[in-house]
């Protein structure tokens, strides 16, 4: 008993002897309670995939962001699962299922180019998860619209189709990867169905792109940006082709973080 009773003794002074940063205590958070990073998470456009996001994710995470990258079915890495019967819905439930999987809440849905499509979607599915709505480049639909009826490339696109799918033309033979792959064609036609009131209550932006030496109106998306002005959400403007996010990564995190804190 005396012996066990030392033993306590000697192991409360051992203890009490330790520096503090060496003493056993409660493991601090690394974000405190109640402060969490903003979550953002990107929609690729036709054709695209995660991959083309992946330049200006480390930058808005050394911002203090969360960035997730959705890839739809059949593109970018899931090229696999490619098929004709792929649609619009079921690139919407590719990302409504991302952020209920992922427990995200307040989500910052940044859609790209066709991206706009699906984001419009997810936004009407999930409202109660979705803080704001960013438009890069991309289009702005509203109940009925599809891909092919919005902007200037609607007849492009489906002169393009052939045996279910959209190839993107402009794809240099033996390209190496990581690169664009063919697109279900239903995924461009399919008609958007927009049915909670509460989704046309979530605040948007608009990045609109322009090349340098063109004039605004003159731009594929320009309708669409007009659309985003007719709601009320502030529409800003970049120099710099379609894919921004690619070719001027610093330059797009710079605007995409204007169009999240307007």
């Amino acid at each position: 008993m005396k012996l066990r009773l030392l033993l306590a003794l000697a192991s409360l002074v051992l203890v009490a002897a330790l520096p503090a940063t060496e003493q056993a205590t409660p493991s601090s958070p690394a974000h405190p309670a109640g402060v969490a990073k903003p979550v953002i998470v990107f929609v690729h456009g036709a054709w695209g995939g995660a991959w083309q996001f992946k330049k200006v994710a480390p930058l808005l995470e050394e911002r203090g962001f969360r960035v997730y990258r959705a890839t739809l079915t059949g593109l970018g890495e899931r090229m696999h699962l490619a098929s004709p019967d792929i649609g619009l819905a079921t690139h919407i439930d590719d990302v409504v299922n991302l952020i209920l999987f992922e427990d995200l809440h307040d989500v910052i849905l940044v859609g790209h180019s066709y991206g706009g499509m699906v984001i419009t979607g997810v936004a009407d599915r999930i409202p109660e998860r979705i803080s704001r709505l960013v438009y890069l480049d991309a289009l702005v639909p509203v109940d009925g619209d599809n891909a092919t009826s919005l902007g200037k490339f609607g007849a492009t696109l489906a002169a393009k189709a052939k045996d279910g799918f959209i190839a993107p033309w402009w794809l240099k033979p033996n390209k190496p990867y990581p690169k664009d792959v063919p697109q279900p064609v239903k995924t461009l036609t399919d008609a958007i169905h927009l049915t909670h009131p509460a989704a046309a209550k979530i605040p948007g932006s608009y990045i609109l792109t322009v090349e340098k030496g063109k004039a605004a109106a003159d731009d594929d998306f320009y309708a669409s940006s007009l659309h985003a002005k007719e709601r009320g959400w502030p529409v800003l403007q970049m120099e710099g082709d379609h894919n921004p996010h690619w070719f001027q990564p610093g330059a797009t995190v710079d605007v995409l973080v204007h169009a999240i804190r307007p």
